[in-house]
């Protein structure tokens, strides 16, 4: 990878690498994995220079918190020690901003990959959306939500909006982000928000059983089949079934043109 382990370290992550899994550690424990630009920088560098061979990505937290949001003192007079301030919104810049921010989050559902959040403690405002962007989220029973930004005087702007509509539904969806209170694990897994809830204790060993199970499968078969379900919420019935048509005939000539 042309990123290094130094310019990670100094954005604020970790990556670890091992056969078809990649593991990326918010690294700012200290924080509580408070996320700044750097942050954001440095995970889409990560989705830009993934090796092809990895198939499953966790993303998790250092410390007692999966990541608390971002780091307040980017609105502050003395600013966060390293980072630029951030762009005003008077600068015809600042939606390009945002938009390299976002691809920290986005290239976490590509079909190449089966993304998991494994969430402990906190998981607030940009740290909930990281969560939201993953497919697949697991939740230690210790684990707290929120979607603060609203409460800042913002909106969630880190791609967590849809994958929200899409879990709770349009009125829950509305209510978590405008009164910014706090979801309880138990709640969470409730809403479809988690795919398990475990003991803390536990985390560690669910994620290495569901990224076990993911690796099962045949690898084009699951990019194929990812592909096709990310297709089925804009398609109607019709469109779903050509699909579905389409992307089995393309799977199986290429095996038997492989054979």
């Amino acid at each position: 990878m042309s990123v290094t382990s130094a310019e990670l370290a100094a954005s604020g992550l970790r990556l670890d690498i091992a056969d078809a899994v990649a593991t990326v550690t918010l690294n700012r424990p200290e924080r509580r994995n408070a996320m700044t630009p750097h942050v954001w920088r440095g995970l889409a560098a990560i989705g830009a220079d993934l090796p092809s061979r990895v198939r499953v990505v966790v993303v998790r937290g250092a410390g007692p918190s999966f990541c608390s949001g971002i780091d307040l003192r980017m609105f502050s007079a003395e600013g966060v020690p390293g980072e630029d301030p951030p762009s005003s919104a008077a600068d015809p810049g600042f939606e390009s901003s945002i938009a390299s921010y976002q691809q920290g989050y986005l290239w976490l559902r590509d079909p190449r990959i089966v993304s998991i959040a494994a969430v402990q403690g906190h998981a607030i405002g940009a740290g909930f959306q990281l969560a939201l962007a993953c497919d697949l989220r697991i939740l230690a029973d210790d684990a707290k939500l929120c979607m603060k930004e609203p409460a800042l005087g913002l909106v969630p702007d880190l791609t967590g909006t849809k994958p929200l509509v899409d879990i709770v539904g349009l009125p829950r969806a509305i209510e978590l982000c405008l009164t910014a209170r706090t979801v309880l694990a138990q709640e969470a897994s409730t809403l479809g928000l988690a795919q398990l809830l475990v003991p803390a204790a536990e985390l560690d060993g669910a994620v290495s059983d569901l990224t076990a199970a993911l690796l099962e499968i045949d690898a084009e078969t699951a990019r194929a089949t990812k592909r096709l379900l990310l297709q089925a919420g804009a398609n109607s019935l019709e469109q779903q079934a050509a699909a579905e048509r389409s992307t089995q005939a393309a799977l199986l000539r290429d095996r038997l043109a492989r054979s």
